[in-house]
This record gives structure tokens, C-alpha cells and sequence, in this order.
């Protein structure tokens, strides 16, 4: 499915910036795990699956943060990575309440995909609030 046809993928133009060899394909997502983008590489039913899955592994990650610290009050949960046997996933936060998740193949460069990843986070993050105010000027028409 074409992210140009899918009139529910506004955003889905930014994900594929995201040009790192050994990536698969991107979702942007709510904390809560509803898709709000996807990259050309991933179906929109599989990036919604993918959506509820990184959701529930970031809560997982977040709890698991008391075990980071010294001092037991735990440690702000930066990103998630995952490796399975055939690529990794990576789970970081992309503005106010909304999350970059990434597959990659086991070629990918870890470091250069978490760089590229927390930039494109922080650009997720500026144009989802232009998104949320240009929804909100228009509902006021």
C-alpha cells in the first residue's frame, strides 16, 4: 500500500526520510499504541499491529527503568532496542506523547539508525504540533 493513497497517513512522507541502510520501515505511533504514520515499507494493518506491540514494549522498558539507578528511583526511558535473530527493532520517544518505532535487518548500523532516529524524532516532534494546530484552527472554521 502506497502511503500516498492512504488518505489516514498525512504524516507518512516524513517517515521516509528515515534513508539508513538496513531499515525496513518506520511507524509513528501514540504511546497508547494507535498508528498515526507509516513508512511505503510496512502495510497499514502491520503497522497498526506493530503500533499496539512497540506500545506495550515501551511500558515494559519504563518499568524496568528502577533497575538502571543507583539510586533505585530508576532512570528516564531514552530508547528501546530490541535484537532478534533477523534484525533489531527501535522504540524512541518522537514528541509529546507520540513514539518512533523502526525495524531493521541485521545489516543496519545500530549507532547510525539510533542517530537518525533521534533526529527525525525531534522533527516528528516540531511538525506534529504544527499538525495538532492547523487540526485545531480548522475546527474552529
Amino acid at each position: 500500500m502506497s502511503t500516498a493513497t492512504d488518505s489516514s497517513n498525512k504524516l507518512g512522507w516524513l517517515l521516509e526520510e528515515l534513508t539508513v541502510p538496513g531499515v525496513r520501515f518506520a511507524v509513528l505511533l501514540s504511546e497508547d499504541g494507535l498508528r498515526i504514520a507509516h513508512s511505503q515499507g510496512i502495510t497499514r494493518d502491520n503497522a497498526e499491529r506493530f503500533s499496539a506491540a512497540a506500545s506495550g514494549l515501551r511500558s515494559l522498558g519504563k518499568a524496568l527503568g528502577e533497575f538502571c539507578g543507583e539510586s533505585g528511583a530508576g532512570s528516564a526511558l531514552r530508547q528501546n532496542m530490541t535484537e532478534y535473530d533477523d534484525g533489531m527493532i527501535f522504540i524512541t520517544a518522537a514528541g509529546d506523547g507520540a513514539l518512533l518505532g523502526v525495524s531493521t535487518t541485521n545489516e543496519a548500523d545500530v549507532s547510525l539508525v539510533a542517530h537518525r532516529m533521534n533526529e527525525l524524532a525531534a522533527r516528528v516532534g516540531h511538525e506534529l504540533g504544527n499538525y495538532s494546530h492547523r487540526r485545531a484552527d480548522s475546527d474552529r472554521r
